[in-house]
């Protein structure tokens, strides 16, 4: 027990002057924000940068990043470098009635800016899987999976937090939305980003990111899956389990067993 309190050597914190939530565990400093969505000037400034109109709620100073000290390797997710991965090209765009819609919605001028709207995927859907930085420690394509039954055991929870990344209701005919969950055990963490969207009457779609890594043998993995299905298909399977459907369909949990995987990739790096 003394060797475990003494390898937490920031406990987790929440400065007024600093709006970082801080632990570091055994090496590795994991590090939240979250703050309120931008305001019109940072969300001027993102649209100009990416060239798209952002989300309706943009989390743009929000963050999760996983550091470790000694070697300087990180992996940071944020939503600006999730949005820089939309397909600003159109080509991949939701062809359907409500898509005109939405693009309405955003020819206006909130604030004083003029927003100004072009083709792109107006579901922000993004194929992100964090911002690595590194250089010399790189993925590598890997076999072998995250050990799920190391995470299935009781092991106590020193931090868990949940950053929003964007949100956007789609002209009210859905969601999408990005966010990061961590939790940290004193061997090991987990770090889920998910992309989560559901376009009423159409289709149904998410996309996670997974970051494991072992503290004691330095090893990190990254899984990344792609899941989606018709709307129709879904709503039919929901039905036969006597549910509230529509609250179902709300819900990516209740959602990604009925999933099928459409792209998966499995990559790993050791830090030595």
């Amino acid at each position: 027990m003394a060797q475990f309190v003494q390898d937490i050597r920031s406990a987790p914190h929440l400065s007024p002057v600093d709006p970082n939530t801080v632990i570091i565990q055994r090496g590795f400093k994991i590090t939240t924000r979250k703050l309120p969505i931008l305001k019109a000037g940072p969300i001027e400034t993102m649209t100009s940068s990416l060239g798209i109109t952002p989300p309706e709620m943009i989390f743009g100073d929000n963050m999760v990043s996983v550091e470790h000290l000694e070697s300087g390797w990180v992996i940071e997710f944020n939503s600006f470098d999730a949005l820089d991965r939309v397909d600003k090209t159109g080509g991949s765009m939701l062809q359907v009635a409500h898509s005109k819609e939405w693009q309405s919605t955003r020819e206006k001028k909130h604030e004083g800016i003029t927003e100004i709207v072009k083709p792109f995927d107006w579901s922000y859907s993004t194929d992100y899987k964090g911002t690595a930085k590194s250089r010399t420690l790189i993925f590598e394509p890997s076999m072998s999976p995250i050990p799920l039954e190391l995470l299935k055991r009781p092991d106590p929870i020193l931090f868990f937090d949940e950053v929003m990344l964007y949100e956007d209701e789609m002209a009210d005919n859905g969601i999408t939305l990005l966010s990061c969950k961590i939790r940290v055990m004193p061997a090991r963490l987990l770090l889920l980003c998910r992309f989560f969207m559901r376009l009423d009457n159409v289709l149904l779609r998410i996309r996670d990111t997974r970051i494991y890594v072992d503290f004691d043998s330095g090893e990190v993995i990254r899984e990344y899956v792609e899941k989606e299905e018709d709307y129709e298909v879904v709503r039919k399977k929901l039905g036969t389990r006597a549910q509230d459907v529509p609250a179902q369909l709300r819900d990516p949990n209740n959602l990604i067993g009925l999933l099928p995987i459409v792209k998966k990739s499995l990559e790993h790096l050791i830090i030595g």
